[in-house]
């Protein structure tokens, strides 16, 4: 084993170290102690945990083993592998949360705030590491590789939904729960988002103008941004334009837009969301 791949691996061990225990406290100190449904096989781990007293952990092992099976020819060995090494860790970490961290005894709303912010947190610093809890994970992973227009946390939010509804009808059996489950998959899915685009996302800002070199000394003084110059035609005047194309984050959006109104004010602005943007000035590719 080479440094690289070593180096590899202790990242990710450690990363699923810190999962696991954001994990624990979201699934025990504040789910269970409210009886409210989780997401994900956690959440199937949990119904068993409350119906049965199986630890979390450990159903949450034994629940992956057949679709660990199931997955492997779609999901790659790699990725199959890395999923087990995180299945495993985290469970171990999540049983260990339940016997060192007391149980929070607060508010409702703030338990299931709680359990949706912190457990969704854990589930990113996995996803963002290339590996998955596995179980409902796999099956998110393999929706989301034939439709990749559907974002993770969407897919997230349908399965969870349909987990919590399984808990609420086999465990708490109140409307109440259902409420507060639903309302944690939405924190779930939400923070699964923006972690895994929200945090690189941006703007993508397209300047018309008629002093577009001017324009493009402007935006890289004031923001330290290099733009981009496309030539464009207008379909009414049948003109040839010059754009000034800058991809930028959303703070800068508003230096940007009164730099084009000074310079030129009857320019042409259209400002775009951009899930992403990775390269020099933003996240490393």
């Amino acid at each position: 084993m080479n440094k690289e791949i070593l180096k590899e691996w202790s990242i990710d061990i450690v990363v699923d170290i810190i999962a696991g225990i954001l994990m624990g406290i979201g699934t025990y100190c504040f789910a269970a102690a409210f009886k409210f449904p989780m997401v994900g096989f956690t959440g199937l781990a949990l119904i068993l945990y409350q119906l049965f007293g199986l630890p979390v952990g450990i159903g949450t092992i034994v629940l992956n083993i057949p679709f660990a099976i199931i997955s492997y020819r779609e999901i790659g060995r790699k990725f199959l592998l890395k999923s087990v090494k995180s299945i495993v860790i985290t469970s171990i970490m999540i049983d260990i949360v339940a016997k060192v961290v007391p149980a929070y005894q607060g508010e409702y709303i703030l338990a299931a705030i709680c359990t949706g912010v912190i457990s969704a947190t854990g589930y990113a610093l996995i996803f963002m590491r290339d590996s998955s809890t596995g179980g409902a994970d796999f099956i998110m992973v393999l929706i989301h590789h034939f439709f990749p227009h559907f974002s993770l946390g969407k897919i997230a939010l349908v399965i969870d939904s349909c987990i919590i509804v399984l808990g609420v009808a086999l465990v708490s059996k109140n409307v109440n729960s259902l409420i507060y489950g639903l309302i944690i998959a939405y924190l779930v899915a939400t923070v699964l988002d923006k972690a895994m685009d929200g945090l690189t996302a941006g703007k993508l800002i397209m300047i018309i103008c008629d002093k577009p070199k001017d324009m493009a000394k402007e935006i890289a003084s004031l923001i330290d941004r290099g733009s981009t110059y496309l030539k464009a035609v207008g379909s009414y005047t049948d003109e040839e334009r010059d754009v000034v194309m800058c991809a930028c984050r959303v703070k800068e959006v508003h230096i940007v837009r009164q730099a084009a109104k000074k310079l030129d004010p009857r320019s042409f602005v259209i400002i775009m969301d951009s899930n992403e943007v990775a390269g020099e000035g933003f996240r490393h590719l």
